[in-house]
């Protein structure tokens, strides 16, 4: 008996329209989330997934590199923050230092990080993230962006005129369940981010094995829709006594299952795609995109993530090398994009070992 059979129909009928670029609707999208893992047909959407990516990006590895200013017990609660009050993680607060902030950003900037992203607890005084946008420009030449709380367009146009270039923003999902915030105001908000002329930055997160395939491919398309730079998915990280615990967490094969029709998803929208760890996997489904972390993170039950989970930039680059992506290039989000993807871009074979 042979193992090799030709693909379910309606998964190439879905991958022949993909292939134009031109995106898949919310019924293709879900029908791609239910397949078996392991089915032929999945290693097909992940396969043209990574050859839509690499000869869209041109075979550039992107890194973001975040940077979390502030530790608090957050009042607003999301069930899936290590850093909310109720989690009882983070009982005192506190700033990183100038001089701790300035280590880390020319860090990334020596490191080839692609973007600063300065992420902030809901209720940190927006004119000092103003203050560190403007000090920062003027030392570093990485692009900054501002993961903050939901902003008005005197907001938005102020981040432009203190130095920001972008700000990530998502639709979560169990928004308003798992947290105080309605989706129409995040929705808001990102419309905010694009009329005053911010990349809007979006991931599919948090995901956990709670949420069902409808759900996560209606924020597949909003990303779309609504123009993201990148989008991509992470999935949630259950700190100890998480209130989402028990639910578990998904692999990271089904993240970069999810990553790929994401990608298909997006069509010829995204500048970049990402994922949450950084992983390997996802990195032959699609994404491109990495957040080696410092600072605070809602993932981590250590004040500052890079003496935690968070990966560094040396790691995060090595681990794009291996997978045949090139973060040395310069960053399709804030640039030029690569018009089309060199042999070596395309699947590199080798690289010289270098971080």
């Amino acid at each position: 008996m042979s193992l090799w059979k030709p693909l379910d129909p309606n998964v190439a009928e879905i991958l022949n329209k993909a292939q134009d670029m031109a995106g898949i609707s919310l019924e293709e999208s879900v029908y791609l989330l239910r397949l078996d893992l392991c089915s032929p047909e999945v290693y097909a959407v992940m396969s043209l997934a990574n050859r839509m990516s690499r000869e869209s990006f041109g075979g550039k590895g992107e890194l973001h590199f975040h940077i979390g200013l502030n530790v608090e017990g957050c009042s607003f609660n999301c069930k899936f923050c290590s850093l909310a009050k109720q989690a009882e993680i983070f009982k005192d607060s506190h700033e990183f230092s100038e001089e701790q902030l300035l280590a880390w950003a020319k860090q990334g900037q020596e490191q080839g990080a692609d973007a600063l992203n300065l992420m902030t607890t809901g209720r940190y005084p927006f004119e000092r993230l103003l203050e560190l946008g403007s000090w920062l420009r003027r030392e570093v030449r990485v692009p900054l962006v501002a993961n903050t709380r939901d902003i008005n367009h005197q907001e938005g146009e102020a981040l432009l005129a203190h130095g920001f270039q972008g700000f990530y923003h998502a639709v979560r999902l169990g928004e308003g369940v798992d947290t105080p915030f309605a989706v129409e105001k995040r929705i808001q908000t990102i419309k905010v981010i694009t009329d005053v002329g911010l990349e809007w930055m979006n991931c599919i997160e948090p995901v956990g094995p709670e949420h069902q395939p409808e759900e996560i491919a209606r924020l597949m398309l909003l990303a779309r829709e609504m123009g993201a730079t990148y989008s991509g998915v992470m999935r949630r990280i259950n700190f100890p006594g998480s209130p989402l615990g028990h639910h578990g967490m998904i692999t990271e094969l089904e993240m970069a299952r999810m990553v790929a029709v994401s990608r298909l998803a997006m069509g010829d929208v995204a500048k970049a795609h990402c994922t949450h760890e950084p992983n390997a996997a996802a990195l032959l489904a699609g994404a491109n995109l990495f957040f080696p972390e410092v600072g605070s993170s809602p993932r981590d039950a250590q004040s500052d993530t890079g003496k935690g989970r968070g990966q560094n930039l040396a790691d995060c680059a090595r681990m794009q090398r291996e997978m045949g992506w090139d973060p040395s290039l310069p960053s399709n989000c804030f640039g030029q994009p690569q018009s089309a993807a060199t042999e070596s871009g395309l699947c590199s074979t080798h690289y010289h070992g270098l971080p």
